[in-house]
């Protein structure tokens, strides 16, 4: 019996089934947790989505309805915690990342626990694993788990929709180097159980507030900071300019991919202020400009080797002064700068 299998005999053994991701839920989280919930509906079982807060709202079209959030009805997700005889981990390889409060309850369950992720260096908290750091994101591992326990026939739009929103999102619609033959291989399996691709794409990126576009738009006129000498470039905010925009959770998901967008730029980091922690978000090219690293270093982070988070407990002119202290140490010094 190879791992899938396992797997598959633990869901039909359960009685009730917990499924789990990270905190700052983002579409690979949010889609993973859905596609594993109506598969697992599909044998006949049943589960309960349990996150630790809210997704962003341009990600609720999906049939969000079935999710509980610890940061808004923590006394039902506490109950489903300590009724679960089977937990899911998805997208997540440490306690630590869905959040003080849900790690307490995750920790103190003595059920099995099922991880599966694609991140790097797993801790060793679960039962069974399926960690593969190559694959382009876990929902591209549900679609392995269907198929491998032999039941891809039962892949259809409803468990198709949010596996392809987890594998758009997390490859940035397919332009990072984590996309292989197989991810293209699963995309197509995708589209033929009738995912309507091109309303995902409509859904995800047609969701502009006019708020939203002045933010990004005072970020990029008013914010944006090149370090021509390592082609690095930096928009920090602070909560009083976030609060200026009407700041809503995600407006701010982009900016670093769109800093990345510059001619012969290296990397880029974005960082607001929230409850007086400084939020990073770290994307890079290639293999050879990690920026997980950094993260790991010193912003308490980790991640992706080009697509990483952090945090600052430092001031945001603070926070920007170590950055701009340490990009030197990890990002070799250009000969000549771009214009």
């Amino acid at each position: 019996m190879n791992i899938y299998q396992q797997i598959e005999a633990e869901i039909l053994a359960a009685s009730h089934i917990v499924i789990t991701a990270h905190k700052s839920a983002d579409g690979d989280s949010i889609g993973s947790s859905l596609g594993l919930l109506f598969f697992i509906e599909k044998l006949g079982k049943k589960a309960v989505v349990c996150h630790p807060d809210k997704a962003p709202d341009f990600l609720y079209w999906l049939d969000s309805s079935s999710i509980l959030l610890m940061e808004e009805n923590p006394e039902a997700v506490t109950a489903q915690m300590k009724k679960a005889d089977l937990i899911f981990c998805l997208d997540y390889n440490a306690t630590s990342r869905v959040g003080p409060d849900m790690q307490v309850l995750l920790e103190a369950t003595t059920c099995n626990k099922i991880m599966i992720d694609h991140h790097l260096e797993p801790e060793d908290f679960s039962t069974l694993s399926i960690s593969e750091p190559t694959a382009s994101s876990t929902a591209q591992l549900i679609v392995d788990l269907m198929e491998e326990t032999g039941h891809l026939e039962l892949l259809d739009e409803k468990i198709g929709t949010p596996l392809y929103l987890g594998i758009l999102t997390d490859t940035g619609s397919f332009k990072y180097n984590s996309v292989k033959p197989r991810t293209h291989e699963v995309l197509a399996k995708l589209l033929a159980a009738g995912v309507e691709h091109h309303l995902i794409h409509e859904k995800l990126n047609d969701t502009n507030t006019e708020s939203r576009l002045r933010l990004q738009g005072y970020a990029m006129s008013e914010k944006l900071e090149i370090l021509y000498d390592h082609n690095v470039a930096i928009i920090a905010l602070s909560k009083e300019e976030l609060a200026k925009y009407n700041y809503q959770k995600g407006d701010t998901d982009s900016l670093a991919n769109t800093l990345l967008s510059i001619k012969g730029m290296k990397a880029a980091i974005v960082f607001k202020e929230k409850d007086g922690i400084m939020k990073i978000s770290f994307r890079s090219k290639g293999a050879e400009n990690p920026v997980n690293v950094l993260a790991a270093d010193h912003f308490d982070g980790g991640g992706h080797a080009n697509a990483a988070g952090g945090m600052s407990d430092l001031t945001v002119g603070e926070t920007l002064e170590k950055l701009k202290e340490l990009i030197p140490q990890y990002f070799q010094k250009e000969e000549e700068a771009i214009l």
